[in-house]
């Protein structure tokens, strides 16, 4: 059966995570804000309907509800989290509040073979819980089909109304055949999986060329990493000889960034007219004394947009502002679909002003990085560019835990230099998702030379991820990890002792600030 798969969205921080999975197996999404009127989306004629996890309690008074018409449409409907609550509250069932909630692993066991386990191996798996309620008994009609030591009712489903619902989260990377939990429902739905990357590429070209016309030209904010390359080509096959792309050196860039950036950028795309901006006394001269991430986000935002609006003028007439923003920066700066919670502003998102000049296209704010990369490889982007080590808009910044001062972005800089060259020379650069060294505020006592030293403390962080909503601490060998602290003690001036960051994500962002 044709159809599309349509996602109503209670604001959860992996909504979009859902819609990826199901993009992923073939099958387009639509993701609809809890609240609104869900008639228009379901003479679409969407195959499926999935609800998404949440922050609220379903029995709390404001929370929000199941539109009735979503049942009644009879289509095959999956539960998750918030969703399986809301299932429950709804249509007959009962929620219990949880006296400290479930957050993190949990061990899942089945208790049938419903359709949502068909393919998974025998015995218990691990999934991701995220709860404060639970439920207490199941609607009529309902059968439970899955449990965890700690849940009696983790998993349930209506077969005769093929509703299923579930309290784990199968949309995160660390719940295990969460992709196949996924994808047996969309089998079990009778979906015909028709969406490939190729078909969003050719979309997303054409939107960008009906939204600038025949004759707007576009100025993009190129960084130099995969993010600000895949925006710049994609749109550079809208509008041609119109982009001109702007690198802009804000002095909180990595060591060797803006010689990189120039040989790859002007050897690989000379279309893209790149000019290279040194701004870096401009920005350092507004971060002076500046603590607070939130407030450094911003001030970067802002200098930014001013720095391309100077450029910009040089160029003659420019219409638009292209920017590599994904959807994990959106999410976690702003409340887009749905009632999510704000995690950090992002300087590209929280960080613009109202009275922006340009107009924004942002062609990959709907993807996420493993996403941006098969589109890359899609539009013939070289590897060497696809993967270049993530770095944040903000850069040193953001990581440099305190004020941004010139001597302590060259410790950072050196030190970091140390931990990338350190985990490439492993052979470990394709497996570690992310990899860098943090500028911590205080100082540590220790013994140098056989005296007393008070120097930096320098943190080591590096995540295994698939999409950067979720991320766990990768699991270095510890002969590595020896190596790289020695060197940075000993050739970085000023640092007397190396930690290593073991938190995951959540509780922690994969950034410090």
């Amino acid at each position: 059966m044709a159809g599309h798969v349509l996602i109503i969205d209670y604001g959860s921080q992996f909504t979009q995570l859902i819609a990826r999975k199901t993009r992923a197996a073939g099958f387009y999404a639509e993701i609809l804000p809890a609240g609104l009127p869900v008639g228009p989306s379901l003479g679409r004629g969407p195959g499926a309907l999935i609800l998404s996890g949440g922050p609220a309690s379903a029995m709390e008074e404001g929370a929000p509800t199941l539109d009735p018409a979503l049942v009644a449409a009879g289509l095959p409907i999956l539960g998750i989290c918030y969703g399986m609550q809301l299932l429950a509250h709804s249509l007959g069932g009962k929620l219990t509040k949880e006296a400290t909630g479930e957050y993190g692993p949990a061990s899942f066991e089945r208790l049938n073979d419903g359709p949502l386990w068909r393919g998974l191996p025998g015995g218990p798996f691990k999934v991701w819980m995220s709860h404060g309620d639970r439920v207490e008994a199941t609607p009529p009609g309902f059968l439970v089909s899955g449990k965890t030591a700690d849940l009696p009712v983790a998993a349930m489903e209506d077969p005769i109304r093929k509703i299923h619902a579930i309290q784990f989260h199968p949309e995160v990377h660390h719940t295990q055949n969460g992709e196949l939990i996924l994808a047996n429902f969309l089998a079990a739905a009778g979906l015909t999986p028709t969406w490939k990357m190729s078909s969003f590429a050719r979309d997303t070209i054409e939107a960008v060329r009906a939204k600038t016309g025949p004759d707007g030209h576009v100025i993009c904010a190129l960084s130099g990493g995969v993010d600000s390359a895949v925006a710049a080509a994609l749109v550079s096959k809208a509008v041609g000889s119109r982009l001109h792309s702007i690198f802009v050196d804000n002095g909180l860039l990595r060591d060797g960034e803006v010689d990189e950036v120039r040989a790859a950028l002007t050897s690989a795309y000379p279309e893209m007219n790149l000019t290279i901006v040194d701004a870096s006394a401009l920005f350092l001269d507004r971060l002076a004394g500046e603590e607070d991430p939130e407030t450094k986000r911003k001030i970067i935002g802002k200098t930014f947009i001013e720095v391309f609006t100077a450029e910009a003028k040089k160029l003659g007439k420019i219409d638009f502002l292209v920017q590599g923003t994904l959807y994990p920066d959106v999410i976690e700066s702003v409340s887009p679909q749905g009632p999510s919670a704000m995690i950090k502003s992002h300087h590209n998102v929280g960080g613009l002003p109202k009275d922006l000049p340009f107009k924004l296209i942002e062609p990959l704010r709907d993807l996420f990085k493993d996403e941006v990369r098969v589109l890359g490889k899609e539009l013939g982007i070289p590897d060497d560019l696809l993967w270049r080590q993530p770095f944040p808009g903000p850069g040193l910044a953001i990581r440099v835990i305190g004020p941004v001062e010139p001597e302590a972005l060259s410790i950072l800089r050196r030190a970091d230099r140390i931990v990338r060259d350190g985990i490439k020379n492993a052979g470990l650069d394709r497996e570690v998702w992310q990899y860098f060294a943090v500028l911590l505020s205080n100082k540590s006592v220790g013994v140098m030379g056989d005296g007393r030293s008070y120097g930096r403390v320098v943190a080591i962080r590096a995540v295994t991820s698939v999409d950067a909503m979720t991320a766990d601490w990768a699991r270095l060998p510890h002969d590595l990890l020896a190596r790289m602290a020695s060197r940075i003690i000993n050739e970085v001036s000023g640092v007397n002792r190396v930690v290593y960051d073991i938190s995951t994500k959540p509780p922690g962002t994969i950034e410090w600030e």
